[in-house]
């Protein structure tokens, strides 16, 4: 059973009907999974308060949850403001036989991977519960991961989709579905590209999902690299992209590495840096009690620039700084973030990391993403840990997540020599963060250029089922 905090104001969980029917007794059987009956056979769920975007007139963040239903994003002030319609997803998923029965938990303002708010408290992790789901949308992945759903909804502002299906073992697509499949993963995204969506939001290129590039069987050209040289993540998740390079050469794809130089620093600085803003400006938990799992970065951001300046100065001994070293100057670093902001309206900086994309005329990437699931309370202390998904939320490229392997007793082992890029205190708090994760998953971040989500979920179905030839499936402990 769940708990009001494991399922709580924050996305939407649906159940399907007709067409989806005869799809899921085909993968998993009559009767359903984990006990839910054919009566709520495909589950889906939506975080839909992540969009945030701000209203002139009254200044509050507006969301798009189900009609008559909350979306608090964690925050107490919005507890007596239900939707007065259905968002354009919700109204197309409903046309498609989808029926909403569940809204799931997110961390207050969304802006941490972890999952627990002052509103509807803490979920945990369904595969162990003294770890963390991971966020925003970590209800959603505890509740697909935990088999209550087998398919669900997300936003993605910098991992928020792809941090919670690492943590919990599931996958998540290009555009927010979450799934325990990829193939469910491609069923939503086939129902979503139909004429209803076309029609209700005219923003939404009317392009159909391509069949033919997802059932393609031509050998891929990938590109790979282990780290983005900002935050090297532990042994086990650099072993899972080891093994998934090696399965995809013997399976006959070409594996290239693919140098960014310091276009994932630089992606990682210009991220960061509005949401910096919104929280030294109180924007986002103003007026609400600030859960403990977001007070670390709170309390970071609020800190007055004088006294950053004096602390800055006592630390510097203490903190690595050799990830600062090309710019060689804070006025360097100011000049480099301004270059990138102005970049983004005629959007040289896409372009010049597609140029080296095409040089190396790759189909795909094959990349890091964060894990295994952080102890819970570390993620609001290691922010800079989500550098290996923002890079593309800033480049806006279709990104998914595949689960491929668990943490083994020998990654632990290894882990207690682990001193990333630096050895730095952030360094050290990673391995405090992730020890004691034998058994949790692994996964793999799969990624194509923009427009192109079907080659996308191709590409990670071919990791998925060359990884699930070597492991077994997960249990909950």
């Amino acid at each position: 059973r769940w708990s009001v905090a494991a399922v709580s104001r924050g996305g939407l969980t649906v159940r399907a009907r007709g067409k989806t029917r005869g799809h899921w007794e085909r993968q998993h059987g009559k009767g359903g999974a984990s006990g839910v009956g054919l009566n709520t056979t495909i589950l889906m769920a939506m975080s839909v308060c992540e969009s945030t975007c701000f209203s002139a007139k009254s200044n509050k963040l507006s969301f798009l949850p189900p009609k008559g239903h909350l979306s608090t994003c964690g925050l107490a002030r919005f507890l007596n403001t239900p939707a007065e319609e259905d968002s354009v997803l919700v109204k197309v998923l409903k046309r498609q036989g989808a029926i909403p029965f569940a809204i799931t938990n997110v961390p207050q303002s969304l802006f941490n991977y972890d999952c627990s708010n002052s509103v509807f408290g803490r979920t945990v992790n369904p595969l162990n519960p003294k770890k963390s789901p991971g966020g925003s949308s970590g209800g959603e992945a505890a509740l697909i991961a935990g088999g209550g759903a087998i398919l669900g909804f997300g936003s993605d502002i910098g991992g928020s989709i792809r941090l919670p299906s690492s943590f919990c073992g599931i996958f998540t697509g290009a555009v927010g579905p979450m799934a325990r499949d990829v193939d469910s993963l491609a069923l939503c995204m086939q129902a979503l590209l139909c004429e209803d969506m076309f029609r209700l939001d005219p923003t939404v290129p009317p392009m159909p999902f391509n069949d033919e590039v997802y059932s393609s069987s031509a050998p891929l050209r990938i590109g790979y690299y282990e780290t983005d040289g900002y935050f090297l993540l532990p042994p086990c998740m650099r072993r899972a992209l080891h093994e998934t390079r090696r399965h995809l050469q013997q399976a006959g794809h070409t594996v290239c590495m693919f140098e960014s130089g310091d276009l994932l620093f630089r992606a990682f600085l210009v991220h960061m840096a509005p949401i910096t803003t919104l929280f030294s400006r109180r924007v986002c938990v103003a007026k609400d009690i600030v859960d403990p799992g977001l007070k670390p970065q709170v309390n970071c951001y609020r800190i007055p620039l004088l006294m950053k300046r004096i602390l800055a100065f006592l630390i510097r001994p203490l903190v690595s700084l050799n990830i600062l070293l090309p710019l060689g100057s804070a006025r360097e670093l100011c000049k480099s973030l301004r270059s990138v902001f102005l970049a983004f309206p005629n959007q040289a900086y896409r372009v010049e990391f597609t140029a080296e994309w095409r040089k190396l005329s790759l189909d795909v990437v094959l990349c890091p993403v964060l894990g295994p699931a952080f102890d819970v309370g570390y993620p609001g202390k290691l922010l800079a840990a989500v550098s290996s998904t923002m890079l593309y939320n800033v480049l806006n490229f279709p990104a998914g997540v595949v689960p491929v392997s668990t943490v083994m007793e020998a990654d632990e082992e290894e882990l207690e020599q682990h001193r990333g890029h630096h050895g730095d205190p952030w360094d050290k708090k990673l391995r405090q963060a992730v020890k004691g994760a034998v058994g949790l998953p692994v996964a793999v971040q799969c990624v194509a250029l923009p427009w192109q989500e079907e080659l996308c979920l191709r590409f990670m179905k071919e990791v998925e089922t060359l990884s699930s030839k070597g492991r077994g499936k997960m249990r909950l402990s």
